[in-house]
């Protein structure tokens, strides 16, 4: 156990005395997962964060889910332990880009997923999670919808909402457009009875293998309660060792090879204690862009 470790206790010592709480992304590091007060998905702990008595947020994740933190807990303090663990895909659209999309689709609704930028989510109509994106959709205003920034996720959301137009753009997670249906093929031929469960970050062909899909909160809730004993499940390889953690009766298998995101995979147990001691890295938000965002993740709870 991480907190079992001199540098572990050291960090719960530190925790105490500055009234932090240590928040930690599924797809974080084993010994991060154990140092961590809570696990979960980006928005699960954001609502964490915006509820707990401690006024000084530890996020171990990537920028924007730290942002999330923020947006929600504007009164207190929100640090990323590394500066430079961001979200490609988050990264990969700009405010201009997604400005150009408004002009060329005027009266389109836009629905930004929750992994973006704070920028984006102000730029944005309502956000929306890979849980609840097919219900945001399809309950929003008007016949067309701009969803960025996951075409994959956007292609499950249209099969799914057939009766609306919905303009992608391209951006994916690299991790899981990464899985190839070949080795979801091969897994199946080596474990016949196994469950696929799969996140809708996967291109379409590997959706359509699955008998699950399901978010990475859904995945845990899902392999828990099933009687099945196998599963392949299709995401990030942080959340398959905490689901073997939590169900050490069943088995697991990844797609294949483990899928890792190294971006991630970048912070470490130092990474944490040096932040609670030197107190960074701060997430710090302009107040009018942070209203902006802040209404796009409230609208969101209309459309839940």
């Amino acid at each position: 156990m991480a907190e079992k470790t001199a540098l572990g206790r050291d960090i719960q010592k530190l925790k105490k005395a500055k009234n932090a709480v240590i928040l930690a992304h599924n797809y974080q590091t084993e010994e991060v997962q154990l140092i961590a007060d809570f696990i979960g998905d980006s928005l699960e702990l954001s609502r964490k964060a915006a509820v707990v008595k401690q006024d000084l947020i530890v996020f171990a994740g990537v920028k924007f889910m730290a942002e999330t933190a923020k947006i929600l807990s504007p009164q207190k303090r929100v640090w990323l332990p590394r500066l430079d663990a961001g979200c490609p895909m988050a990264d990969m659209i700009t405010v201009e880009e997604l400005r150009t999309l408004k002009s060329r689709h005027a009266g389109a609704m836009v629905v930004s997923y929750v992994n973006s930028s704070v920028e984006i989510k102000a730029e944005s109509d309502v956000c929306c999670t890979s849980a609840n994106a097919v219900s945001v959709v399809r309950r929003v205003d008007g016949d067309k919808v701009i969803f960025v920034p996951d075409q994959n996720l956007g292609s499950y959301v249209q099969k799914m909402v057939p009766e609306k137009q919905i303009v992608l753009f391209e951006g994916y997670c690299y991790v899981h457009n990464r899985i190839k249906k070949w080795e979801v093929e091969e897994m199946k031929r080596l474990h016949p009875t196994a469950k696929i469960v799969a996140h809708p970050e996967v291109r379409m062909e590997i959706l359509d293998l699955a008998d699950q899909i399901l978010s990475t909160s859904g995945m845990l809730a899902y392999v828990r309660s099933s009687p099945n004993e196998e599963f392949i499940v299709l995401t990030e390889q942080g959340l398959i060792q905490r689901i073997k953690r939590e169900n050490p009766e069943k088995y697991f298998f990844p797609a294949f090879t483990p899928k890792i995101c190294q971006n991630m995979k970048k912070t470490s147990l130092s990474d944490i204690y040096d932040s609670l001691t030197e107190e960074k890295f701060e997430i710090t938000i302009a107040p009018g862009i942070r209203e902006k965002a802040f209404r796009a993740l409230q609208e969101m709870i209309k459309y839940d």
